[in-house]
């Protein structure tokens, strides 16, 4: 397929009030949060033909004639572009790292994120609609004003050392990516790696960062004992679709030289094509397929493009910008892949869809991988090595031995309640997931 260009001018083709997009970051607007009670909109307040503040306005000459054509002259806006909004990073104090799902179309069931919002900027995170509950927008504010969970190692540990823990595999990564921009300062992701091989505790890992190859030396220690296996998120293998798509990601190449970098270390990888969107980067799961499979890659899978909640928004407003001569056919395919919705929240058809459109990609999907010889087998990973973590406090939540980088903002967060009632079945159930949602720590969120 062609290269296509992607230098379409803010509202070319699309409607008039479309944002301008900002250079490194997925999100062109920061869209109204569903918590959110008031709302504030730009107007023109008629002061000036040219929407310009009065005190851009000349002043009328004494001698102006009422019988003269009225012309307000005009000053030059000779003021700078408002800034690009800049990454921010405020440490808190988790109370808990472990976030359980009980998703029957999850391969797992218990996730830590040690980030709140992800500076990666992927306008189709699913993710976003997370950071309302910290009364930011899913919007820019969810890749500008990061959250890191300083005490991440030290909350876990003590979770990992409560009596009757049973492991199960760890999802790092679910919702937020562990490898984004700031975890070179940070370092939490690493921390939590070396928690798993002192306690051999088994892991999954889903990033879009060449930044993991950073961890070989861990990764490959815990390999050794059937402990951990990466999966290399690639949405596209063209650079220019995929600054567009996810700014602030690994460039595509970075993450097969990633991909070739574990297999080499002995680290079983995956890929993932994910999402994939209809008409934006529908034509490319085979080749991204090929690349990842002569890159080393054992095993892969799809999902479809979910749009929950302020996603659906802000989605729209990125087609309307960046692809204003294919959006309203990207969101009506869309619609034929979720029965006539923008999102289907039911579990078992809101990962790949349903109708012909799904269909389809399921056979190309599975004709793809059977003849590249993916997923001819799947590791079982290893849950009967875990050690209980020696020490491990009783409490969790100080972070007095963590040194939070340079720059990083004073601790601030959801304030927790001393203690909650513990509730069974349906009940606790559903109070355990919105307790985890309000934390940042809910993994797949509708």
């Amino acid at each position: 397929m062609a290269r296509t260009d992607h230098s379409f001018p803010a509202g070319s083709g699309s409607p008039a009030a479309a944002p301008a997009a900002l250079r490194g970051r997925g999100a062109v607007t920061n869209v109204r949060h569903r918590f959110q009670r008031d709302d504030r909109v730009q107007v023109d307040d008629g002061w000036s033909a040219s929407g310009l503040p009065a005190d851009f306005v000349d002043s009328v000459p004494d001698n102006f004639s009422d019988t003269a054509p009225r012309v307000i002259p005009i000053l030059p806006d000779t003021r700078h572009a408002p800034p690009a909004p800049k990454t921010t990073v405020t440490a808190e104090e988790a109370r808990k790292m472990l976030s359980r799902n009980d998703s029957p179309d999850i391969p797992f069931d218990v996730a830590v994120n040690p980030y709140r919002g992800c500076e990666h900027g992927c306008v189709y995170c699913y993710a976003r609609p997370t950071h309302s509950y910290l009364g930011y927008s899913p919007g820019l504010d969810f890749e500008t004003r990061l959250v890191a969970k300083a005490n991440a190692v030290q909350a876990l540990r003590a979770e990992l050392g409560r009596p009757g823990y049973k492991p199960s595999p760890i999802n790092i990564g679910s919702a937020t990516d562990p490898y984004q921009p700031i975890e070179r300062e940070w370092r939490l992701t690493r921390g939590l790696l070396e928690l798993m091989l002192e306690t051999r505790h088994p892991l999954t890992i889903v990033t879009k960062n060449g930044l993991v190859a950073r961890d070989l030396d861990l990764l490959a220690a815990l390999a050794e004992q059937k402990l951990v296996v990466v999966y290399m998120s690639i949405t596209t293998l063209d650079a220019g679709m995929a600054r567009t798509l996810e700014p602030r990601a690994a460039a595509p190449w970075r993450r097969l030289e990633a991909v070739r970098s574990l297999t080499d270390a002995g680290v079983p990888v995956g890929v993932l094509v994910a999402p994939v969107i209809p008409f934006i980067n529908d034509e490319s799961m085979e080749h991204i397929l090929q690349e990842s499979k002569a890159a080393g890659a054992h095993y892969a899978s799809y999902t479809v493009l979910r749009l929950p909640w302020e996603v659906k928004t802000l989605f729209e407003d990125w087609l309307n910008v960046h692809f204003p001569d294919r959006a309203q056919r990207v969101l009506h395919r869309v619609e034929d892949l979720r029965n006539g919705r923008r999102n289907d929240p039911n579990f078992g058809t809101r990962m790949r869809g349903t109708g012909v459109w799904a269909d389809l990609l399921r056979q190309r999907f599975a004709v793809a991988t059977r003849k590249l010889g993916l997923n001819r087998h799947r590791l079982a990973l290893d849950c009967d090595r875990f050690l209980r973590p020696a020490g491990a406090p009783g409490t969790a939540g100080t972070v007095s031995d963590f040194l939070s980088p340079v720059g990083a903002q004073a601790s601030s967060g959801v304030p927790f309640p001393a203690a909650r009632p513990v509730a069974g079945g349906a009940r606790g159930r559903g109070m355990r997931q919105l307790h985890a949602a309000a934390a940042g720590q809910l993994s797949l969120f509708d």
